[in-house]
């Protein structure tokens, strides 16, 4: 008796021929990936950029025709870039993109008097970004990936201001750390006392208006814990 062949039935539970991988695998990218697109902004080749983030340089491709569909300008845009040839390496590029991640990621700005020495490392990164910044004179290829971070956008005075928000936490912390109770504004006993304490005063005040931005807010909260509580009652007895 001869065994009639059943035809084959087609298994449709996977993905259709025309799907990417990077929609398959939520682990992996959404296309298209923002970091990808910035690093293509910023003059690097689809090659480059497969060998930076070690992904397939067709995979890159795909995300770069998504991003160019959205955004006709883009190409153009890509190759100013590759034309001016900015002095910074694809390593520094892939450095500020890591702290770009990182500051997406986390909510906040990296702080220069933590723990990890990563994290410290990220923040006088920044730090010097800001300064060349208020300067103007932040290489073009650190502005356009910059103005991606919340809060980082501005004038050269804007900057300035921002830049130094970051230096009065610092020494905020410094001056804590050194045993001293919360500063005062009023009755101070130096002046370094009284510029902190008028700083931090400022702070509360736009936290309770609701002025202050969540960046700045979470910032605090995790540099200097209890900022707006401060002093309790009376001052500790000198030691």
């Amino acid at each position: 008796m001869s065994i009639k062949t059943l035809p084959q039935t087609v298994d449709r539970s996977g993905p259709a021929p025309w799907q990417d991988e990077t929609t398959m695998d939520s682990k992996l990218r959404r296309a298209p990936d923002a970091e990808w697109v910035l690093m293509f902004r910023l003059g690097l080749s689809r090659k480059r950029i497969a060998e930076l983030v070690g992904a397939e340089p067709a995979t890159v491709g795909y995300h770069l025709v998504i991003a160019r569909r959205q955004d006709p300008g883009l190409e153009a845009e890509h190759l100013a870039s590759a034309r001016t040839k900015s002095r910074r390496s694809p390593v520094d590029l892939a450095r500020m993109q890591e702290i770009i991640s990182w500051v997406t990621d986390e909510g906040r700005f990296p702080r220069d008097r933590s723990g990890d020495k990563g994290e410290r490392s990220m923040a006088r990164w920044l730090s010097a970004r800001r300064r060349e910044a208020a300067e103007g004179t932040l290489d073009p290829a650190y502005n356009q990936g910059l103005a991606h971070v919340p809060g980082w956008t501005g004038t050269h005075r804007e900057m300035a201001d921002e830049a130094r928000w970051h230096d009065r936490l610092a020494e905020l912390a410094a001056f804590l750390e050194e045993g001293h109770d919360w500063p005062r504004h009023h009755h101070y006993d130096s002046e370094r006392e009284h510029t902190l304490g008028v700083w931090i005063h400022t702070q509360r005040y736009k936290r309770r208006r609701g002025d202050l931005e969540p960046v700045k807010v979470n910032l605090l909260d995790t540099t200097v814990p209890a900022w707006q509580t401060g002093r309790t009652r009376g001052r500790p007895p000198r030691r």
